[in-house]
């Protein structure tokens, strides 16, 4: 059963190709019925994401086809929907892939990895303030005035602030700003528009959450991304040097 299914490390947690899937499973539709039929069942941005795989063609060309890569909770109940000997195989498959990305071994192996890439970060991250430290420097009297206050206010607020220190920009802009450019998550789903980990690191936000009481008794929370005092410095200076 070695590599019956290529899986992808590269992710936070390990996925497959849908197209690899339906290949290994010998189903025998068409990969864009078989996947329309069966993801209704999951939900995109966290079951499932699109994207594109290549594959090479008669005269040798690379061709893009249009592919989702799956995590290995959802390839499972794939597999298991076959309901063939190749499904059960798969799934078995699986499931010592998963044991073996969650032994101790490779558990520590990753939190070595990650304490690199925070120290290579913070590195970077230095740089950065160093760089936009000196390039600032002519107008940072005048953003610290601004925003001398240790009160976390709302995206959008800090817009209207911008605006009204000659930086062109609204509350969706500045969103997409802020996404484009690494300080917060930009993958959708149900941590869309959350600080990242780097943003998270150099204090600029803080998420809120509240706990909502619905009708029918439940509850669930609602986290609500704010920008701390120090983040409100760091973008107005960084969007008035850029102005």
């Amino acid at each position: 059963m070695d590599n019956l299914i290529p899986v992808n490390y590269e992710t936070e947690e390990p996925t497959v190709s849908a197209r690899d899937l339906h290949k290994a499973l010998n189903i025998q539709s068409r990969f864009s019925r078989w996947f329309e039929n069966n993801k209704r069942l999951f939900v995109e941005g966290e079951d499932y994401n699109k994207c594109t795989s290549n594959t090479v063609v008669n005269n040798g060309a690379v061709r893009e086809l249009e592919d989702y890569q799956i995590t290995m909770i959802m390839a499972k109940h794939l597999a298991m929907m076959s309901r063939t000997e190749k499904g059960k195989e798969v799934r078995d498959y699986l499931i010592n892939l998963e044991r073996a990305w969650n032994s101790p071994e490779q558990v520590f192996a990753r939190a070595l990895k990650m304490a690199d890439k925070t120290i290579d970060k913070l590195k970077s991250d230095n740089v950065i303030l160093i760089e936009d430290n000196e390039r600032m420097k002519p107008k940072e009297i005048f953003a610290d005035a601004v925003t001398a206050s240790d009160t976390s206010i709302l995206i959008g607020e800090l817009a209207k602030i911008l605006r009204q220190n000659g930086v062109q920009t609204g509350q969706n802009k500045l969103f997409e700003w802020l996404r484009n450019n690494g300080y917060l998550i930009k993958r959708k789903g149900s941590d869309w528009n959350m600080p990242t980990q780097k943003a998270m690191d150099m204090d600029l936000f803080e998420i809120k959450e509240t706990v909502i009481n619905n009708p029918n008794g439940s509850t669930k929370i609602s986290k609500t991304t704010k920008v701390t005092g120090k983040g409100q410095q760091y973008f107005i200076n960084k969007l008035l040097a850029a102005s």
